[in-house]
């Protein structure tokens, strides 16, 4: 607080209270005793936690058909209406997450301009992608390297 240099009145003979500084908790426009500190409120999640929520996402999505498992995803050069036409061909009508077992520029770049379509790897696969998006486009080998690290 700024100001309250000086002692508002002498220690003794005035019949008042004893006070020290005028910005003393107890004056108006005073500090605040026990006032806000900052504090992080996030909590980690155990990572059996975290794996037994992403296998029930992923068996979720299989029990419902949203899950198209295709060979291999690969374009020659990155462009937007080749992956809309190949996200038609999967019907994937608005929401879908396209997961491939090692990052590709072409891949990445041809569905990022696209509304409703996220693209990660099967390493970065998590449970609220999984279930924010209504399907779920994986490779061979995605489904492999997600298998052999939630087993």
């Amino acid at each position: 607080m700024s100001g309250g240099g000086r002692k508002p009145w002498r220690q003794k003979g005035t019949g008042r209270a004893r006070q020290g500084s005028i910005r003393a908790p107890q004056w108006v426009g005073g500090g605040v005793v026990f006032g806000p500190t900052p504090r992080k409120y996030g909590y980690k999640l155990p990572k059996k936690m975290r794996r037994l929520a992403i296998k029930s996402a992923l068996s979720s999505k299989v029990k419902n058909d949203e899950i198209k498992v295709l060979n291999e995803l690969t374009l020659e050069r990155p462009k937007t209406k080749e992956m809309v036409a190949i996200l038609n061909n999967l019907d994937a009508k608005r929401k879908a997450l396209i997961v491939t077992d090692s990052f590709d520029q072409n891949v990445a770049l041809s569905s990022r301009n696209i509304p409703g379509v996220t693209f990660v790897t099967a390493d970065g696969i998590n449970v609220l992608d999984v279930l924010a998006h209504d399907m779920l486009i994986m490779t061979k080998d995605a489904v492999a390297k997600v298998e052999e690290v939630f087993q």
